[in-house]
């Protein structure tokens, strides 16, 4: 069984829409880890998700919403249709699902991960080790909360 998160910090917001803002609903959030060396480039839905300068939020990247780490393809359940199950989206408040597209891995120790989660668009930067399960190709879950 592999672990459902793989991988989770704490960011705080260092900048919002550096380039200008380009859609009404959406912000380009820049954070900065607090733990390790890492840089968060994320579009957010500000109409659901509203996020400001110097806030800090919790950030984890999941393989499954199931608490008991198994893959949401191993299950076969939608993760909207789960009962009165718990599942790892119940503690965080803004849950998206996408795809990895894109690996760089070209600046030697540093690695670039980029995602897509319906459109909006997912770069995560920094050391290589804390990003190496993930994989061109896979989905994920990206969950947050404040």
């Amino acid at each position: 069984m592999e672990k459902a998160q793989i991988f989770s910090d704490v960011f705080e917001v260092s900048d919002m829409d550096p380039h200008g803002k380009k859609f009404d609903r959406v912000s380009r959030v820049i954070g900065q880890s607090e733990n390790i060396e890492m840089t968060l480039t994320l579009d957010v839905n500000c109409e659901l998700y509203p996020m400001k300068v110097g806030e800090k939020f919790t950030f984890v990247l999941a393989r499954s919403l199931s608490l008991d780490g198994y893959a949401d393809d191993a299950k076969k359940d939608s993760w909207r249709d789960n009962g009165a199950q718990r599942s790892l989206a119940d503690d965080f408040d803004y849950v998206m699902y996408g795809k990895v597209y894109k690996y760089d891995d070209t600046a030697g120790a540093k690695v670039s991960v980029y995602a897509s989660f319906g459109g909006l668009l997912m770069q995560l930067s920094g050391d290589y080790r804390p990003l190496q399960e993930i994989n061109v190709g896979q989905n994920l879950y990206l969950l947050m909360r404040k």
